[in-house]
């Protein structure tokens, strides 16, 4: 990396608040959910988060078959639903982005693709841009790509911003989500820097975790992103979206996440282009509970 890429990362990193501490992030939180998450719990709340759920498989059983029936529900509970906002998105591996895209009749639900060596970001840079390329190619509309989290401890940041960089480049027009894996950054020091590099780099979205590593998702952590978000958007006047995922098993889960992003960055965050779920599970809880009844759809 060029001495002068460098220097534009480290003043870049110095407008900003690094220093947070993980025990006042923890109490904070704490005060937040006892505080804010009940005035939250409302059906019209969980409409809002049924609508700003990626639907998401990424099994290693997964197959063309398997893709194409998990669509069809989508296509499904547009009819069965029609009152009901269906999911933002289907998420799935690059090799069955033809099939999402060829099953998929509802209008306004984005194809997206884990790209990149999902879920380690231990390939070459070459590879992980060509596998983004042909995810495009096949139909995604919307790419998540990891962090490369091991140059990130390493305190190698030219590599995260240099790879990242070039990732966006092979999305385009596409927009771009960067996992940051937050379990295995440990602290709110890291997980604060590494969300300012992504967004540095391009990244549309910040984005927990994979769901294959744990912790998974937490709500310290989507404070300490959504604090970084607020500062970067201060600073540069760039929106980037927010994506908890991984371990997102309950109505609750949803509805701390939703608080969180709400009391941090306003109403304006408040969509289902900017603030969106990664999960399989959650759609059917919040369906259940919507209807009034127990709902196995998806």
């Amino acid at each position: 990396m060029e001495e002068k890429q460098y220097g534009r990362i480290e003043e870049a990193l110095k407008k900003y608040n690094l220093e947070v501490n993980d025990e006042e992030v923890k109490a904070a939180v704490k005060k937040l959910i006892e505080e804010k998450v009940p005035e939250n719990d409302t059906l019209e709340v969980k409409k809002f988060l049924m609508g700003s759920v990626e639907l998401t498989t990424l099994k290693n059983t997964d197959s063309d078959t398997s893709v194409m029936a998990f669509t069809e529900k989508v296509n499904k509970f547009d009819e069965a639903y029609p009152t009901l906002p269906h999911v933002a998105t289907i998420c799935v591996y690059p090799r069955f982005a033809r099939t999402v895209a060829e099953t998929l009749e509802v209008d306004g639900v984005e194809i997206a693709c884990v790209s990149g060596s999902f879920p380690s970001s231990q390939s070459l840079i070459e590879v992980k841009t060509i596998e983004t390329q042909l995810a495009i190619k096949d139909g995604a509309t919307e790419i998540d790509i990891v962090l490369p989290v091991g140059s990130m401890l390493e305190g190698d940041y030219e590599t995260v911003v240099d790879e990242i960089q070039q990732q966006k480049e092979a999305c385009g027009e596409r927009d771009m989500k960067v996992i940051l894996e937050t379990g295995c950054l440990k602290t709110a020091k890291n997980i604060k820097i590494a969300s300012i590099l992504s967004m540095y780099a391009g990244a549309d979205y910040i984005k927990t975790s994979t769901g294959k590593e744990q912790p998974a998702a937490t709500p310290e952590a989507a404070y300490v992103m959504c604090q970084a978000i607020k500062e970067y958007y201060d600073e540069t006047g760039i929106v980037v979206g927010f994506k908890p995922a991984g371990g997102l098993n309950t109505v609750m889960d949803a509805l701390i996440y939703y608080t969180i992003t709400k009391e941090i960055l306003g109403e304006k965050w408040l969509t289902n282009k900017l603030f969106r779920m990664g999960t399989s599970r959650l759609a059917n809880l919040l369906l259940s509970e919507v209807i009034g009844e127990e709902v196995k759809f998806f």
